[in-house]
């Protein structure tokens, strides 16, 4: 009787999509939000201020980083969640799965 997962993931069939565990998917959905918030302040600004021009153009470079970086810290975050998940099953395979 071995349920094991060999992921952090499982399949929602309602939306049709695998899902991450919780801090995979809270991070995501901060790095979402970090780029509608980038996007959408970036669309204010230029609105105001002109497509081109030396305003427009900071803004994308300023915004491109910000982006940037949040999808480092998401990638950081994620890779750590892995680590640490493939050790705990690691260590709880050989601590509680003995051979009969």
């Amino acid at each position: 009787m071995s349920d094991k997962k060999e992921h952090s993931h499982s399949y929602n069939e309602s939306t049709g999509r695998k899902e991450d565990g919780f801090i995979k998917g809270v991070s995501k959905e901060a790095n979402d939000l970090i780029h509608n918030t980038v996007d959408t302040s970036g669309k204010i600004i230029k609105s105001i201020t002109g497509e081109g021009g030396l305003i427009g153009k900071t803004i994308d470079s300023s915004g491109n980083i910000v982006k940037k970086a949040s999808e480092k810290g998401t990638e950081a975050i994620g890779k750590t969640i892995d680590t640490s998940s493939k050790a705990f099953k690691s260590i709880k395979d050989k601590t509680f799965n003995r051979k009969k």
